[in-house]
């Protein structure tokens, strides 16, 4: 069984956010709101035969990063086995370890072992530890079924536990459940068939302690039960329970009839303010908004549970250039207020990025360079 944290949880409800601001044309013209453009030398691969996307970094309970003895730092990615057909990984991932030493990673192999996921395949999480027993927490989504042919895309949200030995996690604890979709409040993400970009969303579980109270929480990428649509992407929370399971409440942000997926959401607490940052793409956005950037998201409160106010009036901290409006993806603000991301499509210099051959040449498939955030108060921008 995973061993579960003390836990002291708030009775507060959330103050749902409304999300229904698109950014004007020629926000990311704007100083400091665009991510600087990729070249080649910036693709550098990590592993000739393999992909890897969706990054996060192992840290501790309270948020920290996690170093070992030599000063390196664990990550763990979503990878996948080099195919012509660059969508393909999505039915293929696998969530890798890899070693950063602070100048580049080194890949370290699946984190868990083959059939211990109860899903097809495995999408984004995150990932706690134990100094003091290097007792390694892992949240994960896990998508499909193990065993299914052709694979679906219903997600589900887990959890596991193992120890850190050197370079690899052992000890593995049968992987339980978070929590389920009831279908009232968060729409249940079971599809059979889908496509990138309308797809149902019960993913990215992304773990927090709130330094206040010391109380623990899982945020996740959600679908609206009460207002579904096209267009229903929201922002879940769940409080952790000392069984280990967690208890959805109310979103903490709702982007109905706006966007469809607010991804990879996660907290961190800069200057005792709480700062929520997520990720979206152009095409999800509603019609109307087609302005909007791929970009890097967020919002800022007083308290975990709310009221949150847009960053910038608009939520917009940084997109991608106008000139490359692929070229980056998936961004997560680290402790340090450094920002990672995967090099997506790159250098497609307006051609057609629906082009299989093209997209596979361009696709980076590896980490982009980090950047920067300055923030203070309900404002925040990349340093240059």
């Amino acid at each position: 069984m995973v061993t579960a944290p003390t836990l002291h949880v708030s009775t507060t409800m959330p103050h749902t956010l409304h999300w229904q601001v698109a950014p004007k044309a020629g926000r990311t013209r704007q100083p400091g709101a665009c991510f600087p453009t990729i070249t080649a030398a910036d693709v550098a691969r990590i592993s000739d035969g393999l992909d890897y996307w969706d990054a996060w970094p192992l840290l501790t309970r309270d948020g920290a990063l996690y170093r070992r003895a030599d000063g390196s730092a664990i990550w763990f990615a979503l990878a996948a086995s080099y195919d012509a057909d660059i969508a393909v990984r999505h039915t293929t991932a696998r969530i890798h370890m890899l070693a950063h030493d602070g100048v580049g990673f080194a890949p370290l192999g699946p984190a868990m072992p083959d059939n211990l996921s109860p899903g097809s395949r495995e999408w984004s999480g995150s990932a706690c530890i134990d100094p003091a027993t290097l007792r390694v927490t892992l949240y994960f989504t896990a998508t499909g079924r193990r065993g299914e042919h052709p694979p679906t895309w219903e997600q589900r949200l887990f959890v596991s536990g193992a120890t850190l030995v050197a370079d690899r996690l052992i000890g593995w604890d049968t992987p339980q459940e978070l929590m389920a979709a009831d279908g009232l409040m968060y729409r249940v993400a079971n599809q059979a068939v889908g496509e990138a970009g309308k797809i149902k969303a019960l993913r990215d579980p992304e773990y927090f302690r709130d330094p206040t109270d010391d109380s623990e929480w899982i945020v996740f990428t959600g679908s609206s039960a009460t207002d579904p649509s096209d267009h229903d992407g929201v922002i879940g929370v769940a409080a952790l329970r000392a069984d280990g399971r967690a208890t959805p409440l109310p979103p903490l942000i709702a982007a109905h009839g706006f966007n469809n997926e607010l991804e990879r959401p996660h907290i961190r607490v800069f200057d005792g303010r709480y700062y929520l940052f997520w990720s979206t793409q152009r095409y999800v956005f509603a019609p109307g908004n087609e302005q909007a950037p791929t970009g890097l998201y967020g919002a800022v409160a007083d308290s975990m549970m709310g009221p949150w106010t847009l960053l910038n009036g608009d939520g917009l901290i940084a997109g991608n250039p106008e000139s490359e409006p692929l070229q980056t993806y998936s961004w997560l603000v680290l402790p340090d207020r450094s920002i990672t991301s995967f090099i997506d499509l790159w250098g497609i210099a307006g051609r057609d990025p629906a082009d299989a051959a093209l997209s596979r040449a361009q696709f980076g498939g590896t980490f982009a360079p980090f950047t920067h955030l300055i923030v203070g108060g309900a404002c925040a921008h990349i340093a240059a």
